[in-house]
């Protein structure tokens, strides 16, 4: 008997349909997968074979089985058509015609006992078949969580195989399972960092309070100790919270790599990720045979610290600089190509020299003038120009570390933060930008007009510093956050000799 059972394969953040059709016939005994599946599909035979053993229920030893996951030209991977195999083995062994699963989509890793394990990508392939019309879709029950939280689909929970046949059959049905509560999304509270901890540095949390504003790059320099690193961490406490689509958005990510956490539903807070600088290119942007998402990506919609900065590879930062411009990052593979967002807000941290203390007044520098200058041209001049803020770390004096005297809390930069993100949510309703620092150049013609006095500031600017089209771009979008955060409707001369003094002089 023939039969199909609809699943799905993920490429990317994107998902396509896969039809699992499986055909028993009582001639030659065989047992064959087919249509490109990879090493773990084709492993699948033994697991679905031992799991019916184990349910208790008579594998078809004596029959032809073909199984083909079409279209037969698309590559698969993963074992989460495990469970859309073994279902329609079992209607197909059993000459079951009239349950009607056309409506449904099953996904999801068999053990060797029946249950079925967590498997990874159960988010996008909620929202593929809630958007393709699917009414019901059957997962493992730790998935439950992850995937309810799509309305308009019914998602069973499965933590068995004989569950499912009992449910299917309709003799134990299986109650959907209900939307989980949603977690607060103020969990930047509970968070052990907190910029009233930093003592001093007034002039960098400046800096970074403008970057979280309006989602600008910044690039900390300072010697060993004076608290870039630590400034970095703390930079999630200042930011807003995720709205419900950011935390949609990045929890699809995070499914699809592996990387969510069993039984939680959301990515509610901001990520974090801080790669070490031995990390490869593949690693920060993504890959793999069937590309998955790098660093770049999983830190979408939060911060990445990149410690270190002159120490990675140069080659590896270059691959920065598509992203850092157009927000996505786009992979090639002879597969197809593949497209993963990458809007994040980069902090960087560096040394001054090798030895650290070049802008140390207390400790001598033992780096010759080459030395110095070999170091900092790790670092291309372009990638640097995509950098909005480049700001200077002193050491701290011993006054300020041993004064009780308190520092503005995060709890307080960030409702400043999110007052300025409430005027660019209104100002850009009906673009594709959310943060100043997305703005193109039309958008900064719109919402960037200048002065005599501001043009005239610029123009003095540019006979010192040198300003390219690019820098001259990018002051503008720091002035117009600075603007936001003075809840000023138009730029004015003081916000833009502020954005000024954030922009390197020597590049």
């Amino acid at each position: 008997m023939f039969t199909t059972i609809h699943s799905a394969a993920t490429f990317g953040l994107d998902c396509t349909p896969i039809s699992v059709e499986v055909d028993i016939t009582g001639s030659w005994p065989g047992y064959q997968i087919i249509g490109l599946p990879d090493a773990s599909i084709k492993e699948a035979k033994e697991r679905i074979r031992t799991a019916w053993k184990n349910t208790g229920l008579k594998f078809p030893n004596n029959s032809r089985v073909i199984i083909n996951l079409a279209p037969a030209d698309t590559r698969k991977e993963g074992a989460g058509y495990d469970l859309p195999m073994a279902i329609g083995m079992f209607l197909a062994s059993e000459k079951i015609t009239h349950i009607d699963l056309s409506k449904t989509l099953f996904y999801g890793e068999l053990a060797l006992d029946g249950t079925l394990r967590h498997t990874q990508g159960i988010l996008p392939i909620t929202i593929f078949a809630k958007t393709h019309g699917y009414q019901t879709i059957c997962i493992p029950q730790s998935n439950a969580a992850e995937a309810s939280v799509i309305k308009g689909i019914d998602v069973i929970p499965v933590a068995n195989f004989r569950q499912l046949i009992d449910h299917i059959t309709d003799k134990n049905i299986i109650p959907a399972a209900t939307p989980p509560r949603r977690p607060s999304r103020n969990t930047n509270e509970s968070s052990p960092y907190d910029m009233a901890h930093i003592k001093g540095q007034h002039f960098v949390k400046r800096a970074l309070e403008i970057a979280a504003s309006g989602g600008h790059n910044i690039l900390l320099t300072g010697p060993p100790g004076s608290g870039k690193t630590l400034l970095a961490r703390t930079t999630p406490t200042i930011l807003p919270n995720l709205t419900e689509e950011e935390s949609i958005e990045v929890t699809k990510i995070y499914s699809i790599a592996g990387l969510l956490p069993q039984n939680q539903s959301l990515i509610t807070a901001r990520p974090f990720r801080s790669p070490h600088h031995s990390a490869s290119a593949a690693s920060l942007i993504g890959g793999g045979r069937i590309p998955k998402p790098g660093e770049i990506s999983l830190a979408h919609k939060g911060v990445m610290f990149l410690d270190e900065f002159p120490e990675f590879p140069r080659q590896v930062l270059e691959t920065l600089r598509q992203p850092l411009e157009d927000g996505i990052i786009t992979i090639s593979r002879v597969q197809g190509t593949l497209t993963f967002p990458a809007s994040f807000t980069l902090i960087a941290s560096q040394n001054p020299c090798p030895c650290g203390y070049a802008s140390d007044p207390t400790t001598q520098c033992t780096c010759t003038p080459l030395q110095i200058s070999k170091y900092q041209k790790k670092i291309s001049g372009p990638l640097l120009d995509r950098i909005d803020l480049h700001t200077e770390v002193p050491k701290i004096p011993f006054e300020k570390l041993a004064t009780d005297a308190t520092a503005e809390t995060s709890a307080t930069i960030r409702k400043r933060v999110e007052q300025a993100r409430a005027i660019q949510t209104t100002r850009f309703a009906h673009s594709a930008c959310t943060t100043n620092s997305e703005m193109n150049n039309q958008d900064i013609k719109k919402h960037c007009k200048l002065t005599d006095k501001s043009i005239e500031l610029l123009r003095q600017a540019n006979t010192q510093m040198n300003i390219s089209g690019r820098k001259y771009h990018r002051i503008l979008k720091v002035a117009r956050t600075i603007a936001d955060l003075d809840n000023k409707p138009h730029i004015e001369p003081h916000h833009i000799a502020e954005a000024l003094q954030y922009r390197l002089k020597n590049h």
